[in-house]
């Protein structure tokens, strides 16, 4: 336990509220030991790279454009396959079951979204606007994939910034997955809040966020009566918008991590309007400033989860929040954590909100 007013080493296993079987292990004194950690990225702010097959000019070395925002000759947001699938529908073979051995055609849809036309322009250094038609546009490919092929059960958005997070090119860009199964962790997600909701009669992210908003402790040693910890409200609140809130989990798997979520209960994000995505936006941006503030050029792994488009899920709309989680990549996972599924988080997650909350702003975007 830890007293915010005399500050010590955390060490505890902390449950995450949704998703009961993950946990996290807060462990501050290991920050002290030596270890290597990921560099900062090495970000290219040229505007312009002739090589690179992002950048405006370079169509040709493309796939033709599935949609350009707004329109071929000026793009700003431009949407492509990618050469290089994880999933496909080239090619359609047969589902096979071999005893227990069983496998499922890799069918799907993988494409890249280029997030702008400007080759190393960062996600915070993009205006508000830009950032609310980047998930519109998102929204509505997202819609047109599901409407093209009942086959698809969940399409999934996911942004890889740096090497370490996964991105093989420098140029900002993020993808879409089509996929005929839904992910573990988003089915779980799914299934353990449409649980809560069916023994509370009340959604577990909009309960979460009411804790952020409005819940306070302070819990007391019964012995001596020293504080042993206190809950501020608003502790692990990040950044706030009209419709949206930026918060630090309290079960954070990463060191830096931030979730986004409406802050009216929205099971779809289909379903977010454009005035939505406007906070939406200024809410992931500034929460992007407050990161590159603390961290420098940080590399990163952004993931949005949707409710599924599959019928058993259906009926989880009232129980299920849709939210954008962004996973900074400070450390290289250890051979305990691969081997265990137990995240180790090394800052603890209120002196890591703490940080980011403090950051001035100068921008009034």
């Amino acid at each position: 336990m830890s007293d915010d007013t005399n500050p010590k080493a955390v060490r505890e296993i902390r449950i995450n509220p949704v998703v009961p079987s993950e946990s996290v292990l807060v462990a501050t004194a290991r920050s002290m030991r030596p270890k290597r950690r990921e560099d900062l990225g090495v970000r290219e702010h040229e505007d312009y790279v002739a090589t690179c097959p992002f950048c405006r000019g370079n169509e040709h070395l493309t796939p033709p454009a599935i949609d350009v925002y707004p329109g071929p000759a000026d793009w700003r947001i431009r949407i492509v396959e990618n050469l290089y699938p994880v999933l496909g529908d080239d090619r359609q073979e047969r589902n096979l079951s071999l005893g227990l051995q069983q496998t499922i055609d890799g069918y799907g849809r993988h494409e890249v979204i280029i997030d702008h036309n400007r080759h190393g322009i960062a996600l915070y250094e993009m205006e508000a606007s830009h950032i609310a038609d980047l998930f519109s546009a998102y929204q509505k490919r997202m819609r047109e994939l599901y409407q093209s092929n009942p086959r698809l059960r969940y399409v999934l958005v996911f942004k890889n910034s740096g090497a370490a997070a996964g991105a093989s090119l420098s140029h900002t860009h993020s993808q879409i997955i089509g996929m005929p199964v839904v992910p573990y962790n988003v089915q779980a997600e799914v299934e353990h809040s449409l649980s809560y909701y069916r023994k509370h009669h009340h959604c577990i992210f909009c309960a979460l966020i009411d804790e952020a908003l409005t819940f306070e402790a302070t819990i007391y040693d019964r012995t001596s009566g020293a504080v042993q910890r206190r809950i501020h409200v608003g502790q692990y609140v990040i950044e706030r918008g009209t419709r949206f809130l930026a918060v630090k989990p309290f079960a954070s798997r990463y060191e830096w991590e931030i979730q986004i979520l409406p802050l009216a209960h929205q099971g779809d994000f289909l379903d977010a309007s454009g005035d939505d995505l406007r906070d939406f936006a200024r809410v992931l941006r500034r929460s992007m400033a407050r990161l590159s503030a603390v961290l420098g050029e940080v590399q990163y792994n952004y993931f949005l989860h949707a409710l599924p488009h599959a019928p058993e899920t259906e009926e989880s709309r009232p129980s299920y929040h849709w939210h954008l989680e962004i996973c900074p990549r400070t450390t290289i996972p250890s051979g305990f954590e691969l081997g265990s599924g137990l995240f180790v988080n090394t800052v603890s997650p209120e002196d890591a909100a703490r940080q980011l909350r403090e950051v001035v702003l100068t921008d009034p975007d």
